[in-house]
């Protein structure tokens, strides 16, 4: 068997247009998640349990049914409820299936995203001994003071490998953004792929961009680690 290689090179510039989209994706999806992931981690470890309960019910559901399955309901199935119920209920002539499909990769990304970064938040707050915000909340500082001072900066220091692990995961599952029809990465190889059936060579093509992606990534958190952990480094006299 010879792979074409002409058409691998054709196919990795044409590839290279969907990088943008697939990282517009995952910086939309993490600066949304992100502050959602936190507070909802702060409410879980509070004392409130209704709060506690439809939490932990969220990140259950979410994180126990597949981001295929996710996707079906949410681009297949609720567009055409929410259709009838616009048009048929209320009598509206609003068209919901003329939004652009990556507003449903937004959606579908940040509910599986935020529910990861709620249990990685929570476990790096619990590495944050509790008494420095009493602490703080003695000496009369707010408690958003608090955190934003105290207790973030160093559960911070905690969570980046694991917040690295997160983007990572979301950079792969983005592949799947190709399923509600938006043209990213996957989507363009396989539309090239599809016109001479060279699906292995478009296969072989976005299985490199993703490893340079994906080692872009951790090499840029691997470096945010270092800086985030340099407070912890002896002080030289």
């Amino acid at each position: 068997m010879q792979l074409d290689t002409q058409f691998m090179l054709t196919t990795f510039l044409h590839v290279l247009q969907g990088i943008p989209v697939t990282l517009n994706i995952v910086v939309v999806t993490l600066l949304c998640a992100a502050p959602l992931g936190f507070l909802m981690a702060v409410s879980k470890s509070g004392e409130g349990k209704i709060g506690r309960r439809i939490i932990a019910a969220y990140v259950s559901v979410i994180r126990g049914t597949p981001v295929v399955l996710q996707i079906l309901f949410l681009y297949s199935l609720l567009p055409t409820v929410l259709n009838y119920l616009i048009k048929g209920v209320l009598g509206l002539s609003f068209n919901i299936f003329t939004i652009d499909p990556i507003f449903y990769a937004y959606v579908v990304f940040i509910l599986n995203t935020t529910a990861v970064l709620s249990e990685v938040f929570r476990s790096a707050l619990s590495t944050v001994n509790k008494g420095q915000l009493e602490a703080a909340l003695s000496i009369g500082m707010s408690a958003p003071q608090a955190y934003v001072r105290i207790i973030i900066p160093q559960a911070l220091v905690s969570a980046l490998p694991n917040i690295c692990n997160t983007t990572v995961s979301l950079l792969k599952s983005t592949s799947l953004a190709f399923m509600m029809t938006v043209k990213d990465i996957t989507a363009i190889a396989k539309i090239d792929a599809s016109f001479g059936y060279n699906y292995l060579e478009a296969y072989l093509v976005i299985f490199v961009v993703y490893i340079f992606l994906c080692s872009g990534v951790q090499g840029v958190f691997h470096l945010t680690e270092r800086g985030a952990a340099a407070y912890k480094k002896p002080a030289v006299s």
